[in-house]
């Protein structure tokens, strides 16, 4: 993904670009209405029958211009809805930054901003704030499993790692699952753990692509992933997955959880080190947010320190 970092008297900002490869693209752009096209859609997704409304103008000639820029790129459809029997499409421009490189001229490499880890790290961290709260197991025995969990330091790693991209914030960062209240809930969320140690993690643990399942015959928990049709049973395996919040709209829930602490360290550890494998998702569905690995102690000292990536 390309960005345009611009440097303003509040620091800097990162904007997604779209790189084209043909200047002769930039033509449409000097056409007035296709530009209020593009400017409208910015504001909100809309389908042409909105846009034509919105602008006062006739409807054939937003068609015109949608199927010019969708052509060449610029806008793309993110759905469809049913309109009075009829399938509307709802479009919105790719990227608020359309640029063209001339020539490989004079480049900074040691730029600041770390944009795509920034983009993929919100609503959890926005404008340089921790924007989410990090639940950890209680190291006592809780819950309707009476376990305690020891997987809640791994979340030191990870508040070392999120801190590199926080400015400003409010202390606590995190609460003990037997903390969280129903106001809490509605926020966005970092999950420590798993449903055994975890009541938060419990309660979501069948809404995640990647959940639990206890074996009867086994006696245990097992790791079981409905994208690749995989049941994982070895205990240095961890998953990391993102999921809408089921709690409150438009807030999200990031999980990293493991079969005990070594799996769940092997998540953390995933995420650390391989963030941007982590962003590109699942090897089966890539739309989703959500890999398994397995934790490897290369140097034999009986700590994981490098994993392996098994979807």
């Amino acid at each position: 993904m390309k960005f345009l970092v611009e440097d303003t008297k509040e620091g800097q900002r990162a904007y997604p670009a779209l790189l084209l490869d043909d200047p002769r693209l930039f033509s449409i752009l000097s056409n007035e209405l296709a530009l209020k096209i593009i400017k409208e859609l910015g504001r909100r997704p809309a389908c042409p029958m909105d846009i034509a409304r919105a602008l006062r103008i006739h409807e054939q000639n937003v068609y015109y211009h949608i199927r010019k820029l969708e052509k060449l790129g610029l806008i793309k459809i993110i759905r469809t809805e049913e309109r009075v029997g009829a399938i509307a499409k709802i479009y919105s421009p790719v990227s608020s930054v359309v640029s063209f490189k001339l020539f490989e001229g004079e480049h900074i490499d040691d730029v600041k901003t770390r944009a795509g880890e920034l983009k993929f790290l919100k609503p959890f961290i926005q404008n340089g704030k921790f924007n989410s709260i990090i639940v950890v197991g209680s190291p006592d025995p809780h819950g309707k499993y009476k376990s305690p969990a020891s997987d809640g330091y791994c979340a030191i790693d990870l508040g070392m790692f999120l801190g590199q991209f926080i400015k400003d914030s409010t202390i606590p960062y995190y609460k003990l699952d037997t903390q969280v209240r129903e106001e809490d809930l509605k926020k966005n969320i970092i999950l420590i753990g798993g449903p055994k140690t975890n009541i938060i993690a419990d309660k979501i643990n069948k809404k995640l692509p990647i959940y639990y399942d206890y074996s009867e015959e086994l006696l245990e928990w097992n790791i079981v992933s409905s994208l690749s049709k995989t049941v994982y049973r070895e205990a240095q395996i961890g998953f990391i997955t993102r999921i809408p919040n089921p709690f409150s709209e438009g807030k999200e829930i990031l999980v990293f959880s493991g079969k005990g602490f070594r799996g769940t360290r092997a998540a953390v550890l995933a995420f650390i080190k391989h963030i941007k494998k982590v962003m590109k998702g699942n090897s089966a569905v890539p739309s989703n947010i959500a890999n398994v690995v397995q934790g490897i102690d290369v140097d034999s000292d009986g700590i994981i320190d490098e994993v392996e990536f098994l979807e």
